[in-house]
């Protein structure tokens, strides 16, 4: 099974969106960068902010395309075409409606399910799905019609100290998941409880 090399933060740039919901894969991708000690840096050929950085011992690229969410897909072709990555090579984090916050799913392939990021990069991939995702649970609100408004708005308090911790539990199961041992990682990251107070 190929290993994964390349980690795309799904988000909007610019301060109006960085606190956002829709941003939860930037996020990620942000405390990633901090935790090898890197910075990522604005990267014209790959439309977006980008690093290499090392994650215990694997050394992978980091990018948060700065495209706008429905545009994704352009950096991400740009990213594989250059450094000749396949589908099965990335993984990307994004924000996921249908878990709560405090939770967190790794996924393979699939639809876009509605997702303009999602729905974009496979576009861009020429229809290849078989990319890996890391789903960050940010809540629903409870209608169709609100959900643009919710996720451009930014989680309260306690919704963000639950998604913190399950950014927190993404890094630490990471090693394993680039390691290729997905069912380890999926099974730590997928044991975790929305809200919890205690971690």
């Amino acid at each position: 099974m190929s290993h994964v090399t390349a980690i795309i933060g799904l988000g909007n740039p610019g301060p109006d969106y960085a606190a956002t919901r829709h941003n939860a894969g930037f996020w990620l991708v942000e405390a990633l960068a901090r935790e090898a000690g890197t910075e990522l840096r604005p990267e014209k050929k790959f439309l977006g902010l980008y690093a290499k950085a090392r994650l215990g011992q694997h050394e992978v690229h980091l990018l948060n395309p700065t495209t706008f969410m429905n545009r994704s897909g352009g950096a991400v072709a740009a990213l594989t075409q250059f450094y000749k990555l396949a589908p099965e090579n990335l993984l990307v984090a994004h924000d996921e409606l249908d878990l709560p916050p405090g939770q967190a799913r790794y996924k393979t392939g699939g639809g876009h399910g509605g997702h303009n990021g999602l729905r974009d990069i496979i576009s861009a991939l020429g229809n290849q799905k078989q990319f890996h995702r890391l789903r960050i649970g940010i809540g629903h609100p409870g209608e169709a019609k609100q959900v643009v408004r919710y996720v451009l708005n930014r989680p309260g308090k306690s919704e963000q100290e639950a998604i913190d911790r399950a950014l927190d539990e993404c890094q630490t199961t990471l090693p394993q998941a680039l390691a290729g041992d997905w069912a380890k990682a999926m099974n730590r990251l997928h044991s975790l409880k929305p809200q919890a107070s205690e971690s």
